[in-house]
């Protein structure tokens, strides 16, 4: 009995199928880089076919999109949670987003997403979904978090990021984070 076969004859579940599609291509992503993320490798991975792929995801750069959304989701509660828990108002988002990217750099190995974002470096179309994102929540937090100094924390946060990713080392990060936190403060 072939792929083919099992395919037509197993039970329909196309959220499980989807999720699969995008677990696999995350898993390539992160072992081989996004250019080897295609459509066959993808389907092969996740045990359809390239209909079934297609069904799901019309082409690859539709199922990139899609991971990058899901990027962003998880960036977006991430920093959500730590706003919530922030008493003080002015450099809330900052001091979230800092502590999100230092949290990111010490989960150690790299995760799938990490992929993705060293692909933003190259990709326009990832970079675009990145700046649209950012420059969402600077707009929406732009009374609280538009001084230059807090910029400026959040240009060394992109710094720390980048750093991370190329598993380069930035000094004690318990100190660095205290700096920079410091220098988000009203007082």
């Amino acid at each position: 009995m072939t792929d083919s076969d099992n395919a037509h004859r197993r039970k329909k579940q196309p959220e499980v199928v989807r999720r699969a599609l995008l677990d696999e291509a995350a898993k390539l992503a992160t072992r081989e880089g996004l250019a080897s993320v295609t459509v066959q490798a993808v389907a092969e991975a996740a045990g359809v076919t390239k209909g079934g792929f297609i069904h799901h995801f019309p082409n690859k750069q539709a199922l990139i999109d899609t991971l990058c959304s899901e990027l962003l989701d998880k960036i977006d509660d991430q920093i959500d949670g730590q706003m919530a828990n922030d008493p003080e108002v002015r450099g809330r988002f900052t001091r979230a987003y800092l502590k999100s990217v230092f949290e990111a750099g010490t989960a150690g190995k790299l995760s799938p997403w990490a992929v993705l974002s060293i692909s933003m470096l190259t990709d326009a179309n990832l970079r675009r979904h990145w700046t649209k994102w950012f420059e969402g929540r600077l707009e929406r937090h732009a009374e609280t978090d538009g001084g230059v100094d807090l910029h400026i924390v959040r240009l060394a946060a992109d710094g720390i990021w980048i750093s991370d990713l190329f598993e380069m080392r930035t000094g004690d990060r318990r100190d660095l984070l205290d700096r920079l936190l410091a220098a988000t403060s009203s007082e």
